[in-house]
């Protein structure tokens, strides 16, 4: 069982980022080979200043080793020093069909009224994400509701490609649902996701966050008068109350029932130092780490080298078969 996942390198990673991702990342080490990726070229779909791209690269590289990701138990490498990625998704162009690509939603919500503005990059991002999962013959892909498009893209890409060429030149990705990932709400308005765009530092718990920070922000959070009910079928009209208890479940590894069992009949003003505390418990060592790597830029270079070496010597027999299938001559087969 190989599993891979990739994060963007946008910087400030935030409680969202770790409960829908990185904290199930850290369980699936136990579980499969694991190879986790930056995805540096995904970033360059829209403008990026190069200065801010390259610390956001380190900053993502330490905030998951601060969260548990391993570097000598998973491949951890940031997709530029591994050119299979750029190669293999020119090489699919050939394979992906428009109509296809006309019915990715994301593009249509990330350019946009001025689609004509967006760059082709951002059109062919699903292209460039089906060669992330192929290149390694990943068997599983951790994916949320908004991926799942892309996964069955994927699919359709790998079937066609060996049904062209007559030949099993890539494995089908399945979808992983080892461990559920939690889709984490702003602070300030439930019915938006958690997100580093949004203007107001008080909607997001930043992995940066001093535990002060942290307990304020909670504090703070949008909610409402009535006091938690004792059923999840009473929180759906009330998204922020249920998107607190949903936080706190995650965090506390218990389900909402289990939650309202213990919280049910009792205001906010109970329940946010309750969550406040265990937010701070469980990301100061985080935070704590994340800020001591942020400042080892040399070491962070070294990791990610290390796990690029590891990405291309993996990738490079999958590449190869591409070529080969597609009749094309390459470095990798004059040299054999």
């Amino acid at each position: 069982m190989r599993v891979l996942s990739g994060i963007q390198t946008t910087g400030n990673l935030h409680l969202g980022n770790y409960l829908g991702a990185i904290k199930n990342w850290v369980k699936m080490q136990d579980e499969a080979e694991c190879l986790y990726f930056l995805a540096d070229l995904h970033a360059i779909t829209v403008h990026n200043d190069p200065a801010e791209l390259r610390r956001n690269t380190r900053e993502m590289a330490a905030a998951l080793i601060a969260a548990g990701i391993d570097p000598e138990r998973s491949t951890l490498f940031n997709q530029a020093q591994v050119p299979a990625h750029a190669e293999l998704a020119w090489l699919l162009n050939g394979t992906a069909r428009i109509g296809w690509m006309n019915r990715m939603t994301q593009f249509k919500e990330k350019s946009g009224k001025n689609r004509e503005a967006a760059s082709v990059g951002l059109y062919v991002y699903p292209v460039l994400m089906a060669a992330d999962i192929l290149l390694y013959q990943a068997t599983h892909v951790p994916v949320g509701d908004d991926q799942r498009q892309h996964l069955e893209l994927t699919r359709d890409i790998a079937v066609k490609f060996n049904a062209d060429f007559g030949r099993e030149v890539f494995t089908m990705p399945q979808p992983y649902f080892g461990a559920t990932a939690t889709r984490v709400m702003s602070l300030r308005d439930g019915s938006a996701k958690m997100s580093k765009s949004d203007p107001s530092d008080m909607s997001r718990i930043n992995l940066s966050d001093d535990s002060d920070s942290v307990a304020q922000k909670v504090r703070k959070a949008k909610t409402d008068p009535e006091p938690l009910p004792d059923t999840v079928e009473a929180l759906e009209a009330r998204p922020e109350a249920r998107n607190l208890v949903n936080i706190y479940a995650s965090l506390s590894d218990q389900t909402l029932e289990q939650v309202l069992g213990q919280y049910a009949g009792q205001g906010f003003g109970q329940f946010k130092p309750a969550l406040a505390d265990l937010l701070v418990e469980t990301l100061r060592p985080i935070t704590a780490r994340f800020n001591e790597l942020r400042g080892e830029g040399a070491e962070l270079d070294a990791i990610l080298q290390r796990g690029a070496e590891k990405a291309r010597a993996l990738a490079q027999p999958t590449l190869d078969a591409a070529y080969q299938a597609l009749g094309l001559v390459h470095a990798t087969s004059r040299a054999t």
